[in-house]
């Protein structure tokens, strides 16, 4: 089939070019200008007009496909041997060096290469490419920018069925992994075929994990060990202690006897500082502290039993929830436990009554977190409940400081561990709060959003720029703060000083206070009990059998007689209603007896 195009115009006028023409202007419109539209504006003068000289460039953000990495080693060996020639005979070996270094090639070779060595070797030793020159500046101006943070990184758990991320630790080394326990803490409610693994993640390379660790039960707590960082020591959800030696694989190198083990659910466990490395100890909501040498888990090398009233009966301790170890104390520890009780033990007490030493109550609920000032350690950080509080070791009848009540429940807290006057919370709503006391007091200095879920547990990098923090789905978010929030600012460290001694003699203060005040009422209720004993003639027991029995039948008799009363009251109502009826019959009897007669 054609297609024609018929064409209406000449092709003299088709494509025609304009020609213009100079005339006279024209007026079309003219609008004349209005007063009333001219007060509605006020005149601005002078205008500022900025012009940009350089083009106008849109930005536009294109999502790239997630390119996959894959870690893979390389195993280099002796090379560079003629064929006959074996490498591992040292005979061979011997008498083919004896050979080469007779030949003349090999000694001008050297001469060459010599020369141009010792040139390098000397230009390292003039200067210094690396050199820091304000390396050892301590003093820091104060920063002013405001508190943020930036989501670095997310570690997703690969499994299908969700386990919540319940412990983090930082790679002892450099800091570029970061290891994380995965259990269902829900009792007998852990879905079936949920996985017991857990994962050490490169912070580079969330896509997947760079170990597996397969223990027998699911592991609560997951620690690196500071002197060697191929150990982990993990404390399973049966309450036996597993160890891993990331070097032999991802099986279980060292596993406690479950006979000799926690009855509960191991929730703290902690790498001793000993010369040997291998000393550990853990705690459980069973009430027990035990202390453990990776080189023998056959059973604890000692047990302390949590129990307050010092009769070391198992069926009152306390279960621990939470566990703190300061290396500069190496006698003493501090145990977080479900009553919201802090109790603070000495290891090389004599006897195992002694070794509680004093509590610390303030909390309504089970202490999730419990940590020393790593600048101050009379100082220590309770997290519990609805709040987060600061004790003293000389205070102990109340927290020093502490948080106001938030809406949702705190899981996890940290102090920074660059600034002595800052430390971090997690709560269920899936907010990270900062907290910057020298700064402000009465609210976090900063609170982020990290996730919809709950929050589970949170820790803090050693230079203090990253945090980590698990969540109930399992989903680790590596977080980077402000420098202000890393960086020790000036002066910080005799401002936090002076803030907790203060607030510590204020509240030795309070406590005097409040010890008067009991002494005084309890002086009171004695004299008052007294002045009735000696008013209240001593009786014998028949005399008291006499009179119980005369106040019982006293009150006996008091309410018939009550009810008597109340009784009588309802029937005179009844006796008017029936004489007004009888009067009313006699009247028509009388009218009756009138009529008969007529």
């Amino acid at each position: 089939m054609e297609i024609v195009y018929v064409y209406v115009k000449k092709r003299s006028e088709f494509g025609k070019q304009c020609n213009f023409s100079d005339r006279q202007a024209e007026l079309n419109i003219d609008i004349p200008p209005n007063p009333e539209l001219a007060e509605q504006f006020v005149e601005r003068n002078p205008v500022d007009k900025g012009i940009q000289c350089s083009t106008s460039m849109s930005e536009h953000e294109a999502n790239t496909e997630r390119f996959e990495m894959e870690a893979r080693g390389i195993n280099h060996v002796e090379g560079g041997w003629p064929k006959d020639v074996n490498p591992l005979e040292l005979e061979q070996t011997i008498r083919f060096r004896k050979k080469v270094e007779k030949d003349e090639n090999y000694i001008n070779t050297i001469m060459q290469l010599g020369s141009i060595m010792e040139h390098c070797i000397k230009q390292n030793n003039a200067i210094d490419i690396y050199q820091e020159y304000f390396d050892d500046e301590d003093a820091v101006e104060v920063t002013e920018e405001a508190p943020s943070a930036k989501t670095i990184n997310v570690f997703r758990d690969p499994q299908e069925i969700k386990r919540s991320a319940t412990h983090l630790s930082w790679h002892p080394d450099g800091n570029r992994k970061l290891a994380v326990a995965y259990s269902c803490l829900n009792f007998q409610r852990a879905p079936e075929g949920m996985s017991h693994e857990s994962y050490i993640w490169d912070l580079e390379n969330p896509n997947k994990p760079e170990i597996v660790l397969k223990p027998s039960s699911p592991l609560v707590t997951l620690e690196y060990n500071p002197k060697d960082s191929h150990v982990l020591l993990g404390g399973c959800y049966n309450g036996q202690l597993a160890c891993w030696d990331t070097r032999k694989g991802s099986l279980v190198a060292e596993l406690s006897t479950i006979e000799f083990s926690h009855r509960d659910p191991v929730y703290g466990s902690i790498w001793l500082q000993s010369k040997t490395g291998t000393e550990c100890f853990s705690a459980s909501t069973d009430g027990q502290v035990m202390w453990w040498d990776i080189r023998k888990m056959s059973e604890p090398t000692e047990v302390v039993i949590l129990d307050i009233t010092r009769k070391e009966q198992l069926e009152s301790a306390l279960g621990a929830i939470s566990l703190e170890f300061e290396s500069t104390l190496p006698t003493k520890f501090m145990v977080g436990t479900e009553q919201g009780i802090v109790i603070s033990c000495n290891r090389k007490a004599k006897t195992s009554a002694e070794k509680i030493v004093c509590t610390f109550s303030g909390h309504h609920g089970p202490i999730y977190a419990l940590q020393r000032n790593p600048f101050y350690p009379k100082n220590f950080l309770t997290v519990g409940d609805w709040t987060a509080r600061i004790w003293s070791e000389d205070s102990r009848e109340s927290s020093i400081m502490w948080t106001k009540y938030h809406m949702a429940y705190l899981t996890d807290g940290a102090w920074s561990p660059v600034r002595p006057a800052v430390f971090f919370t997690t709560k269920m709503d899936g907010t990270l709060d900062v907290w910057d006391f020298v700064f402000k007091q009465c609210e976090p200095a900063l609170s982020l959003k990290v996730c919809d879920e709950a929050l589970f547990c949170l820790r803090v990098q050693d230079n203090g720029c990253f945090i980590a923090c698990g969540s109930q789905l399992g989903t680790t978010t590596l977080l980077e703060v402000s420098n202000g929030l890393c960086t020790l600012q000036r002066n910080e460290k005799n401002t936090a000083s002076s803030i907790f001694e203060r607030e510590t003699r204020r509240e030795k203060i309070l406590e005097a206070r409040h010890r008067e005040m009991r002494l005084k009422e309890k002086g009171k209720v004695e004299g008052k009990e007294d002045d009735q004993r000696e008013e209240e003639p001593i009786l014998t027991l028949e005399e008291l059998v006499t009179k119980a029995e005369e106040e019982f039948f006293d009150i006996i008799f008091t309410e018939l007689k009550k009810k008597e009363v109340e009784a009588m009251k309802k029937s005179k109502p009844d006796l008017k209603a029936d004489e007004e009826v009888e009067g009313e019959d006699q009247g028509e009897e009388e009218a009756a007896h009138v009529e008969t007669p007529t």
